[in-house]
């Protein structure tokens, strides 16, 4: 008998302990860097380490790395694209900034600060964690050969909403040739090579479509879905998965 108390002992501690096992909350931080430029692998560091070692309790680091193009010169960084500056400059709108800049992070759409200040990006994702989101589900994740499938659904709540989808390689490395990093080797974590709108959602309008994307080359990738506020730009929901 006592045998049979101290199994349902521990059952229900299990129990009580899955419970009440805090949910984290997803932040996502969208880093706008280049290999042309030399105050950015620093930021570069710290972005791998905020991803690899998720430091903030109740945070779910979702990283993204946007090369910009604006650097391009003696060096051009093969992995930047022009819908990467265009995007950054729709945030030098939103925070009424003179220019843009790199290394720069933007943490949930909500806020900025120069990449590479581990102190102040604590204090913000900190910050972002009091702003609610609504859920996004993404599923059945599949990739075959060169095409990388995937389910996704999410209600927009009450605000209306831009539906972003990034298709981001899990991790790359450059040999620079030229430019103000030339000799160096640079490592990059969560590139993003594809930036797709999904859509403009209405407030209280839904979402449920399975998608197909191009994923080429070899090596692990990421999928991140992320909803925009139109109006103030806040991330409202984001979600991630590996494959």
């Amino acid at each position: 008998m006592q045998f049979i108390k101290s199994i349902l002992t521990l059952s229900t501690f299990a129990l009580v302990l899955g419970a009440t096992e805090p949910t984290r909350k997803p932040v996502l931080l969208e880093l706008f860097t280049s290999e042309g430029c030399s105050s950015c692998p620093p930021a570069d560091r710290l972005l791998e380490q905020l991803d690899r070692a998720q430091p903030v309790a109740g945070a779910e680091l979702i990283v993204l790395s946007e090369h910009v193009d604006y650097w391009d010169g003696s060096w051009t960084d093969p992995f930047s694209q022009k819908k990467f500056t265009l995007r950054q400059q729709n945030y030098v709108e939103q925070f009424k900034l003179g220019s843009a800049y790199t290394p720069q992070l933007v943490i949930d759409g909500q806020s900025e600060l120069v990449g590479g200040n581990a102190n102040q990006t604590r204090a913000l994702i900190e910050q972002a964690l009091k702003t609610q989101k609504f859920p996004i589900t993404l599923t059945n994740v599949v990739r075959n050969g060169k095409k990388l499938s995937f389910h996704v659904e999410l209600e927009a709540g009450t605000n209306g909403v831009t539906l972003m989808a990034a298709l981001a390689n899990d991790t790359m490395t450059s040999q620079v040739a030229r430019g103000e990093n030339a000799g160096r080797t640079l490592k990059h974590v969560a590139v993003v090579r594809n930036l797709q709108n999904l859509g403009n959602l209405a407030p209280g309008a839904e979402f449920k479509k399975d998608l197909d994307f191009t994923a080429e080359g070899a090596g692990a990738w990421r999928v991140v879905i992320f909803a925009q506020d139109r109006s103030t730009g806040r991330i409202l929901g984001v979600a991630q998965q590996k494959i």
